[in-house]
């Protein structure tokens, strides 16, 4: 019964990450959402996080809290005409498997960016 709920609330938050990612693709929506939308998705695409996961329930603890609460406040701050509008086009859309490609190259990306310059600054490139 547990799991089913978890699975449930799973995909539930899954299915407002699309919605957040055609809300941030949206000329309509304003700079501060969009940049609360990239921090939230970068977050949840990340393969590093705040606290590691080996930690014993803190590692998990920061996702269950940081990007549920991300994914509220980003759509707070995107209007509601818009969130239904991506709604709509996230039900009717397949593009989900090219949204976790692109998603991935670009959080890859950037991390190898950041490690970059933290190599050149510890003097190690």
């Amino acid at each position: 019964m547990y799991v089913q709920i978890l699975k449930n609330q799973a995909n539930q938050i899954k299915s407002q990450l699309y919605v957040l990612y055609w809300a941030f693709k949206d000329n309509r929506t304003p700079w501060y959402a969009k940049a609360v939308v990239a921090l939230v998705l970068a977050y949840a695409l990340s393969p590093i996080d705040l606290i590691p996961d080996f930690v014993p329930v803190l590692g998990y603890l920061d996702d269950l809290i940081l990007i549920p609460a991300g994914i509220a406040l980003a759509i707070k701050l995107i209007p509601p005409d818009i969130i239904a509008e991506c709604t709509a086009k996230q039900n009717i859309s397949n593009d989900t498997k090219r949204i976790k490609i692109g998603g991935g190259i670009i959080v890859v990306g950037l991390w190898l960016f950041i490690a970059y310059f933290i190599g050149r600054a510890v003097g190690l490139l």
